[in-house]
């Protein structure tokens, strides 16, 4: 159902495109939108390994986000890492990408809410206090979406 990577030799190994999902901060996450345009929005996420879920929050609400998710559970996500210049071409600009296809879904429980506000907060800050305070002023208002990891695949660029 996928298609494979058409540059082979680009590829990353599934290794290396688990250490971007852990390493990375943000990404794009589409979704099928209103009257069949895709809808994508610049989203910060976790990835929880062991689940194979990426996660996201937002503000609870109604939107065009909300909207697409209820008519469609099919959504993908990427994102590219910049890896600065080639020693070689030093005018060429080094970077690896990666998209990932899956179903997502809204989850309520508030105990989760709050546990995975946590990790991903730790991809931004130390500050426990911090965390803990975001969370007891805004986690009832948050909206937590989970991405099922269905197919993963990621490369190597250098643009010369």
């Amino acid at each position: 159902m996928f298609r494979e990577l058409q540059r082979k030799n680009k590829a990353l190994s599934l290794e290396e495109c688990i250490a971007l999902l852990k390493s990375e901060k943000r990404g794009v996450l589409s979704v099928n939108g209103q009257d069949g345009y895709p809808y994508g929005m610049p989203m910060n996420f976790f990835y929880d390994e062991e689940q194979k879920l990426l996660w996201f929050h937002c503000g609870r609400g109604k939107g065009h986000r909300a909207d697409a998710i209820r008519e469609s559970d099919k959504a993908s996500f990427c994102l590219m890492a910049e890896r600065g210049k080639d020693e070689h071409l030093p005018w060429a600009d080094r970077f690896e990408s990666l998209v990932v296809f899956g179903r997502i879904k809204v989850v309520d429980d508030e105990e989760t809410v709050r546990a995975v506000c946590r990790r991903l907060s730790e991809k931004f800050t130390s500050d426990g206090g911090y965390v803990e305070k975001e969370i007891a002023d805004f986690g009832k208002a948050t909206l937590l979406l989970a991405l099922s990891v269905e197919h993963l695949c990621g490369k190597r660029i250098t643009e010369a």
